[in-house]
């Protein structure tokens, strides 16, 4: 076994000690060093783009869209904030119900009760530990029924 105190455990140490960082160093200048891509818009583009009047595109299609749409007419895509976020398919308040939606729930639900429930029966059915009965905790016995 080797001791704690050991020099060559020790150099060994230092020596991946040093090789991690350098490698870490080489690693960021790398990353400093990395040539700049060149800004894809000219400053006539960015003007247009910042513009209030400049309509909203479909970003599938490229159909000119109201500000208040939230799916283009041309190609029924999400625009807007829910195109940013394709899991949200609430509208009005409403999921779309697809088949595959739903059967994945279905499947979901039956594996997660297929997997639960023996360990509720089991609790459920072989607990022989019941509650005391309340009427015999008290002092003295079990009222009589009425005598005849």
């Amino acid at each position: 076994m080797v001791a704690a105190n050991d020099p060559y455990q020790v150099i060994g140490e230092l020596g991946l000690a040093f090789l991690f960082l350098a490698g870490l160093w080489r690693l960021i200048v790398w990353v400093r060093d990395a040539p700049v891509k060149p800004d894809p818009w000219d400053a006539e583009v960015a003007e247009k783009l910042s513009d209030p009047e400049t309509p909203e595109v479909c970003p599938h299609c490229s159909t000119p869209q109201p500000t208040t749409a939230r799916y283009c007419a041309q190609c029924g895509r999400t625009i807007g904030y829910n195109n940013v976020m394709p899991f949200l398919y609430v509208s009005d308040g409403q999921f779309h119900k697809r088949p595959l939606t739903v059967v994945g729930y279905l499947l979901l639900s039956v594996t997660i009760g297929s997997f639960l429930a023996p360990i509720f029966w089991y609790f459920l059915l072989f607990n022989e530990e019941c509650p005391p009965d309340p009427l015999e905790s008290v002092q003295g016995t079990a009222p009589s029924g009425p005598s005849a």
